[in-house]
């Protein structure tokens, strides 16, 4: 199956990639486990979670401890990532072909490995941003300075009073730029995203078309997975392609266009000649 992967992958001059968490956990970059004991083994103790998934929903006593958490949160899974080899295969199958990559992840890890900006959307947000947690204004703010930091400085699972970042324009506490409510700040940057993705859409709707999704859950299943199913099953110049460990299924309706592929992303890239 992995041969017919590649092969097709090899022929298609359009690509479409759907990227979820699987992606980034299969590079390595895990929420649990040793990784999780190495960064948090102290809020564990205190707090009783197992992961930084879990840690993220916690309702910690105050904005110094909720900032402590989330500087390293944001710190560990942003801006101390190491290359991460999963990409940067993916990136040499798809480097020269007409592609686009919609995520959920919100990492950084395609920029940081090589992808065009411009053929990026993270619909969900990114780490690396902070907004109003009112929110006052539709704009978000660079975060790295203020989370090194944060880091730096705290102590005792806390960060001193004066590093809690608050909005410049109407002084609330800020927070993270992830969609998690009707909060979520959609800023000129994720409007440009969004645009440029749905202009890709319209321009090869009726194209001959490769959609690959990979490691794409169930938790938002209407982001990339429902409509990567329906635009299969509305062009049949599409092929559809889903890398998924334990996951990887299709409705009968376009199963004879899809290749599913159950198994370790990594493992399956690392094949390729």
């Amino acid at each position: 199956m992995s041969d017919k992967f590649f092969e097709t992958i090899r022929a298609a001059k359009t690509i479409l990639i759907g990227a979820g968490a699987g992606l980034s956990t299969a590079a390595g970059y895990t929420y649990s486990g040793a990784r999780f004991q190495k960064y948090f083994s102290d809020f564990e103790s205190e707090y009783g979670f197992h992961d930084m998934y879990s840690g993220g929903f916690y309702p910690y006593p105050d904005l110094e401890t909720f900032w402590a958490y989330w500087s390293r949160n944001i710190f560990y899974n942003r801006y101390d990532l190491p290359p991460s080899s999963v990409h940067q295969k993916l990136l040499e199958l798809v480097r020269d072909k007409n592609y686009f990559v919609i995520t959920t992840n919100v990492d950084h890890l395609f920029q940081l490995n090589g992808f065009d900006k411009s053929r990026l959307f993270y619909t969900q947000g990114d780490y690396g941003l902070f907004q109003c947690s009112v929110p006052c204004h539709q704009k978000t703010y660079d975060n790295e300075s203020v989370v090194r930091e944060m880091i730096a400085q705290q102590k005792n699972m806390r960060v001193p009073t004066e590093l809690i970042p608050r909005c410049p324009k109407c002084g609330e506490p800020m927070t993270l730029n992830l969609r998690s409510d009707d909060r979520f700040v959609e800023d000129s940057g994720w409007r440009q995203a969004s645009y440029r993705y749905n202009k890709f859409l319209s321009r090869h709707k009726n194209d001959e078309c490769v959609l690959l999704e990979l490691g794409v859950g169930g938790n938002t299943p209407g982001i990339i997975k429902f409509p990567f199913w329906m635009m299969t099953h509305e062009n049949p110049n599409t092929t559809y392609i889903c890398l998924n460990a334990g996951e990887a299924d299709a409705p009968k309706q376009i199963l004879d266009r899809s290749i599913l592929i159950n198994g370790d992303i990594a493992k399956i890239l690392e094949t390729q000649s």
